[in-house]
């Protein structure tokens, strides 16, 4: 596997960083005229250039500097509107094990090539759902889907937002956000889908939207479905709400094939029905993903065999262009084989130009680049696999210091 394991410490929160005391610098007198005197470069560097200065490092650099002296930690929690218009950020990956106990792993930041320990904020268990966009992450509660939270890893600020409807035990649920670059404000959807009582042909399918500016919940729509059900996965690009269904294979329905159903949150119209704008996935996929990637909606997803759609005999990746997907690349064999065991579960996830794709049995990571067209190993993972069954997965998110909660 290309790379070696780089491992370091990331502080748990930039908020409490132990800050180093204030340090006089030795004065070195030789070769100095009697009565010069030695001046420090950061004592005359005013406070709005050292942040922008700041603004230049990667995000691990900007905290560590707050660790330097009080005046450089008052800069890195004082220099908001700097990191406005600080340096692009390429998404972060974290990774954890599958378990009950108390969620903490590993961040990996691509551009340095390295893992850090990292505790996230919130998610008390595994099997919760998340979505992230422009520094924030969403999280809901697996056992009670009406639980969500939003928070910043990098900052650790967070919040409970209200309980969202539509009940805490749905069949299904699907969780995404976005965030507003310019005001910070942001939108959570949640869609729901429960079986009708006694009724194994219809689902009951609904879209909960919280805003920000708001602060209160809205059920934008409530359909039956027939034949078809929701799932576990959506996202929010362009303004729409984009959330892939599953056909039940009752009432004639044989279609093998996953449908994408769209919802206009700018129109908040519910007038025509969901299955009438259903676009079908391109193929027979297992671990399908959605992705906003620069507001252009892709797709990762395993490719079924012909005679097994339920084994993969690779991975590919589409991008929706109006109503059709359009192929953007698949997983060269050497990289599916790198994996080892691949079953039929993977996690994928990605923003800005950069996909993650790992396999739940394995800690190794892959990244494609969607610029490049390029596949790459992830540094080695700190992450190691203790006993044959034991799971892993993640998700990525955009490190960000200015986005509040």
């Amino acid at each position: 596997m290309e790379g070696e394991a780089s491992r370091e410490s990331c502080p748990a929160s930039f908020h409490r960083t132990e800050l180093a005391g204030l340090r006089a610098i030795p004065e070195d007198t030789s070769g100095c005229r009697e009565g010069s005197t030695l001046v420090s470069l950061d004592a005359v560097l005013p406070d709005d250039l050292l942040e922008k200065v700041f603004s230049f490092l990667p995000i691990v650099s900007i905290i560590r500097s707050g660790c330097v002296c009080k005046r450089w930690h008052e800069a890195v929690h004082a220099g908001r509107r700097s990191w406005i218009a600080m340096s692009p950020q390429r998404p972060w990956y974290f990774m954890f094990t599958c378990s009950d106990d108390v969620v903490g792993g590993y961040a990996y930041e691509p551009s340095l090539r390295k893992w850090y320990g990292f505790r996230f904020p919130c998610i008390e268990n595994s099997n919760w759902s998340t979505s992230s966009s422009c520094g924030l992450v969403c999280l809901m509660d697996g056992e009670n889907r009406s639980r969500v939270f939003v928070c910043n890893p990098i900052t650790k600020d967070w919040k409970r937002l209200q309980d969202a409807p539509g009940g805490e035990f749905p069949d299904y649920t699907a969780l995404a956000m976005s965030v507003d670059r310019r005001s910070h404000g942001y939108v959570v959807a949640v869609a729901k889908c429960k079986q009708v009582p006694q009724d194994y042909y219809q689902w009951d399918f609904s879209i909960h939207i919280y805003e920000s500016e708001t602060g209160t919940w809205v059920t934008a729509i409530r359909e039956v479905l027939v034949g078809w059900r929701g799932g576990d996965e959506c996202v929010i690009c362009d303004g729409v709400l984009y959330s892939l269904i599953y056909p039940t294979g009752v009432l004639g329905n044989a279609e093998s094939r996953h449908c994408l159903v769209m919802y206009d949150l700018s129109t908040r119209s519910s007038r025509t029905p969901l299955m009438r704008m259903a676009i079908p996935v391109p193929c027979s996929l297992t671990c399908g993903r959605l992705m906003n990637l620069r507001e252009r909606l892709v797709m990762v997803g395993g490719i079924g065999k012909h005679d097994r759609p339920g084994i993969i005999k690779g991975i590919g990746i589409w991008e929706l262009h109006k109503e059709a997907w359009r192929e953007v690349a698949r997983m060269p064999h050497k990289f599916f084989q790198g994996f080892g065991e691949l079953d039929d579960v993977f996690a994928s996830s990605g923003t800005d130009d950069l996909i993650y794709i790992q396999s739940f049995g394995s800690p190794a990571l892959l990244t494609f680049d969607m610029s490049l067209k390029q596949w790459r190993w992830s540094a080695k993972s700190p992450v190691t696999k203790r006993f044959p069954l034991q799971l892993f997965t993640g998700f990525c998110f955009e490190p960000r210091l200015e986005i509040t909660c």
